[in-house]
């Protein structure tokens, strides 16, 4: 698995390539969560579309920072309908929005940022 993570403005672009197991190591996943934490984003959009399988590394992964960083706002562009089911199985569609491209994800975070931000809601 790679993860490679950007920051434009606000945003934290996560992307990753192959699948996420539990072989690839507590330890990268650790140096990738602590570069995530050290960009001060408040928003992150993970395109997972060359994801071919999302193992419990990777759904550990995401519920960590559900739970840690929970000013965050995420949203994710998935690939193939196997991570999407896996999503889909781990209830975490239903917390995070999936997007159908780059483009939609980024519009659902400015989106989600301000129905949040507006006070008359």
């Amino acid at each position: 698995m790679v993860i490679e993570v950007k920051q434009k403005d606000e945003v934290c672009l996560l992307s990753s390539r192959r699948a996420f197991r539990r072989r690839d190591g507590p330890e990268y996943l650790r140096v990738r969560r602590n570069e995530i934490k050290g960009l001060n984003c408040k928003k992150v959009l993970a395109d997972f579309r060359e994801v071919s399988d999302i193992g419990s590394a990777g759904i550990g992964f995401i519920r960590w920072h559900l739970h840690i960083h929970q000013e965050l706002r995420w949203a994710f562009h998935t690939g193939g309908p196997e991570v999407r089911e896996v999503f889909d199985l781990t209830r975490v569609s239903t917390v995070i929005p999936m997007a159908a491209d780059i483009a939609s994800g980024l519009v659902t975070l400015c989106d989600e940022s301000l129905a949040a931000e507006d006070p008359q809601e």
